[in-house]
């Protein structure tokens, strides 16, 4: 029998009764009820409740994220078994100017609960070196319940000028990119998996953003990110205060979203600079090899990196732009000093509507490279050079190298407000360690809005 957290609050079994039973009540249900086969949410709209209060300016936001996966085939550990993880969200976007008149003003909170376990911690990666990606996007947060957004914006020059302020996560503003995928490496806001000093969902941070639109098309972003450890602990979750900062992080972005004919485009290019001081991965203080040494790891003053993403829809289905092939691409660098991932890169392909019978279902393949720093493979070179180990002892230190990810996948959408995401995910060196077999994991996502 799989583990599981003894806090989840779900479980597969439990997942696929509420998937087989929520598809039976909805074939038959009011499109405004609960369950209702063209309904938005799965809650329905509460007798025209959630309707008024959408025109108040009021969305109430409820919304489930599960993902299971199975080794079937490699891994540093053969045994078979399955790890789930899920998150729920609750919260509300308030558009102030419908509610208070207040012009181009937006207001937003939410919380977030995550649960359960990941398959990469001791069946996909050696425990000796961690992993450098993740087969649930969402898991590694553990069981808690944490503040995600609370923050306010407002727009000035006709909104040319935009201001945000509050909680929020890096990830909410730069470098975001869809996520379409279950695998981390096609997920979310990149440098964010990466980099210590970046906050990344659920996680939030004190924070400000500052966005000018150059023209329709082109817009120009920088933002002030609180460096506080301290926020992504699990008692933490709504800790307000500012105890434990260490420095600020600062990116600034180009953004450009070009429609050429029908085919919209998204392009981001950007740099981030942290004053915040990170652990060197190899020198002490005297630029020596602290493994050999034995002395503390020095302090590096600082830490930076850039990323380009590139989102391109190629083609439509007879005209119809909401349907048609997209391509997506990254290629980022970070600070190979500080940061055990220098260097990432991803293609990806995503067919929206690939079936006539299907136009909101979803095909996808991606494939990312993840690169290990130097500095992360001299340092576990020198540390088994000072302890004789080898692989096979307890105390070796594994060569992180490079680790591919490719995931295959479907998205069935089943009712507006239930998406089904089967995927098949292969993964080479797992944690960049060559050791590790390549792994075979079968995935299963789900997502719902209530």
């Amino acid at each position: 029998m799989p583990r599981f957290n003894k806090n989840s609050l779900a479980r597969p079994s439990t997942l696929l009764f509420t998937l087989a039973a929520t598809c039976t009540w909805s074939l038959g249900a009011h499109a405004d009820g609960a369950f209702g086969a063209d309904s938005q949410w799965m809650t329905g709209d509460w007798g025209g409740t959630r309707t008024a209060l959408l025109n108040k300016g009021i969305d109430i936001q409820m919304a489930y994220l599960g993902e299971a996966a199975s080794n079937v085939h490699g891994g540093y550990n053969h045994g078979h078994a399955t790890r789930y993880a899920d998150q729920f969200t609750l919260g509300a976007a308030i558009d102030l100017q419908k509610l208070l008149g207040w012009q181009d003003a937006q207001f937003m909170v939410q919380l977030s609960n995550t649960n359960g376990s990941s398959l990469n911690d001791d069946r996909i990666s050696d425990p000796r070196a961690g992993s450098l990606s993740a087969v649930q996007e969402i898991s590694g947060n553990g069981s808690t319940t944490r503040l995600a957004e609370l923050w306010f914006s407002k727009g000035f020059l006709d909104n040319a000028l935009n201001i945000k302020a509050g909680r929020f996560s890096f990830g909410d503003d730069f470098a975001v990119e869809d996520c379409l995928f279950q695998n981390l490496a096609f997920c979310g806001s990149q440098p964010g998996n990466y980099v210590d000093s970046i906050t990344q969902g659920p996680v939030s941070t004190w924070a400000a953003r500052v966005k000018y639109k150059l023209n329709d098309q082109v817009y120009a972003q920088v933002g002030v990110f609180d460096v506080n450890d301290s926020y992504g602990d699990n008692g933490n979750g709504f800790k307000l205060n500012g105890a434990g900062t260490t420095g600020a992080m600062i990116p600034v972005e180009v953004v450009w979203t070009p429609t050429r004919g029908q085919l919209p485009g998204e392009y981001r290019v950007g740099y981030y600079y942290s004053t915040a001081k990170a652990s060197d991965l190899y020198k002490d203080a005297n630029d020596q090899p602290a493994a050999l040494t034995g002395d503390d790891y020095r302090r590096d003053d600082s830490q930076h990196g850039w990323w380009l993403t590139g989102k391109q829809q190629l083609t439509t289905v007879n005209g119809d732009a909401a349907r048609g092939l997209v391509l997506y691409g990254n290629v980022s660098a970070f600070d190979a000093a500080t940061t055990a991932v220098d260097s990432y890169q991803k293609l990806a392909l995503v067919f929206k509507g690939p079936f006539d019978a299907r136009p909101n279902d979803t095909l996808g393949l991606g494939v990312a490279r993840l690169h290990a720093s130097e500095q992360f493979l001299r340092n576990a070179k020198a540390a088994n050079l000072a302890s004789g180990a080898s692989y096979a002892d307890a105390d070796f230190v594994p060569l992180q190298h490079t680790e591919y990810d490719v995931e295959l996948n479907y998205g069935v959408q089943v009712t507006p407000w239930l998406n089904v995401r089967p995927n098949l995910q292969y993964v080479v060196n797992p944690g960049g360690v060559r050791q590790v077999q390549n792994a075979v994991v079968a995935g299963l996502q789900v997502q719902s809005t209530f």
